[in-house]
């Protein structure tokens, strides 16, 4: 039996396989590959990649399981294969929304207009967690506060791709991505047959060549990077120790830094060594105890002032978060005609924000029907799938979203696109998946994306919470060249 024989792609859109069974025209040469495998084969090539991440270190932490906190990041090893029209679609996309949002944060940390133009509603933006009233005026390198941007697409039945929300602050999966197509090529190299997939290993090289543009004027020549961690027990600190190495920089911690007359320095064994550019994956709430938490034991006292002073660039720049805020995402359409004079190329999904009454009431009649979100949860918590939901779950939501109309949304459930995943003893049944492209923007707002993301899976028969902290694994993301015959 042939490993796609009994595969079924259901109602739902299958990248793989159209609704008649066959494969779509630019998997073809894929599906080939993996019929002319056999279970037993399959399920050892799929043994021999969990084996190669287990010893590579590729894991994740769960706060607060049971047993420990680090597991294996669950690897699926069908490729899931985008052709270069879609691809185009995508990476234009992303290219118009990432460049909106960096005008967006300009302004509204600096002359507003956008507030006074009614565009935006001032109490969204004033009242949002993520938004720093002390940073307000403050100018990062190049006006830009954006250098890193993971955005998550899904796509529906109707085959298109919407923008389900938007990663500012530290977003996290890269690693992941180029770790999922190296292994893929070491266990299954086959597979790369007559597909022309295009490479995705420079990302390291266009991330590592912003970062240094992004030092100042006077320390361009020989700038020194660091990426900063809240160390061991993040559930990123796998990612953080990865990149660190393949950018060739020092990993500190907040411990490893001290700032004299707002100069930030590294602690080193030959004495202190001036910090220039800082790749950090700490919070804001966390980084300074002098402007932030005071009792953070995380972050650098006098860091910010320091950047204030443009002694030092940061990678994220701080207060992005109010921009990835859910309830300020129902507005970046509008965001991007404000400052684009464009109509969005990727659409969000429908968003309901439970702030303006009509949208509330709604909410609360249609929680059945309805997900709803708090607005700056991450990972797959402060959700609600009301289809999915007992009776006494949506009733705890709804008394959620009456104390607090500003910190929740909803929108439809949209029923995510599946891929084939290999469920033991030796079959593939149909996951939903959803998409995370990982965005580079440089200090001129030049915007480069590496033709692929971190397709992240639902291993769960039925869920839709694709999210590593919820039972969630990836695939390897292809994106064909325009001159491959598949495409």
């Amino acid at each position: 039996m042939s490993l796609l024989e009994t595969y079924e792609p259901g109602i739902f859109y299958d990248e793989l396989m159209l609704p008649s069974g066959k494969p779509r025209a630019h998997s073809r040469a894929l599906a080939e590959h993996l019929d002319a495998m056999s279970p037993t084969e399959f399920a050892q090539r799929a043994r021999l990649a969990e084996t190669l991440m287990m010893q590579q270190g590729i894991t994740f932490n769960v706060y607060g399981a049971e047993g420990g906190v680090e597991r294996a990041f669950p690897f699926d090893l069908v490729p899931r294969v985008l052709t270069a029209g879609e691809w185009e679609t995508i990476e234009k996309g992303l290219t118009q929304r990432l460049t909106a949002l960096n005008l967006f944060l300009w302004d509204i940390y600096h002359e507003q207009k956008i507030l006074k133009d009614g565009v935006v509603p001032r109490a969204l933006v004033m009242g949002a967690v993520h938004f720093r009233r002390e940073f307000m005026g403050a100018d990062p390198p190049g006006g830009v506060y954006v250098h890193i941007c993971g955005t998550d697409l899904i796509r529906d039945t109707d085959g298109k791709f919407y923008v389900l929300e938007d990663n500012l602050r530290t977003p996290s999966g890269v690693s992941y991505m180029l770790e999922n197509r190296a292994i893929l090529a070491r266990v299954m190299p086959q597979l790369f047959q007559d597909m022309g997939v295009r490479p995705i290993a420079d990302y390291t090289s266009h991330l590592l060549h912003n970062l240094r543009a992004l030092a100042p004027a006077h320390r361009s020549d020989d700038p020194t990077v660091v990426l900063l961690t809240p160390g061991v027990y993040n559930s990123a600190y796998y990612e953080h120790s990865y990149l660190a190495q393949q950018l060739g920089i020092p990993l500190v911690e907040g411990r490893d830094l001290i700032v004299e007359e707002n100069i930030v320095s590294m602690k080193t064994t030959h004495g202190l060594k001036r910090v220039d550019v800082i790749y950090r994956r700490v919070d804001d709430d966390f980084l300074d105890p002098l402007i932030f938490r005071p009792d953070s034991q995380l972050g650098v006292a006098g860091l910010v002032n320091a950047y204030r002073a443009g002694n030092v660039a940061l990678a994220n720049s701080i207060g992005t978060g109010v921009a990835d805020d859910k309830v300020i995402y129902a507005y970046v359409p509008e965001i991007i005609k404000y400052y684009l004079d464009q109509e969005v190329i990727l659409p969000n999904v429908e968003t309901y924000p439970a702030f303006e009454d009509k949208h509330r009431e709604y909410i609360l009649d249609n929680l059945d029907k309805l997900v709803v979100k708090a607005a700056n949860e991450s990972g797959g918590y402060g959700m609600l799938m009301g289809p999915q939901a007992s009776l006494s779950e949506r009733e705890v939501f709804a008394e959620l979203v009456k104390a607090n109309p500003r910190n929740y949304i909803a929108q439809p459930l949209i029923h995510l696109s599946r891929a084939p995943a290999f469920v033991e003893p030796g079959h593939f049944e149909g996951r939903h998946i959803d998409l995370r492209p990982f965005a580079l923007c440089d200090r001129d707002l030049r915007v480069t994306i590496v033709p692929g993301g971190l397709t992240r899976v639902a291993l769960r028969k039925g869920s839709y919470v694709v999210n590593s902290s919820q039972g969630g694994g990836s695939k390897d993301t292809w994106v064909l060249g325009k001159e491959s015959r598949n495409a």
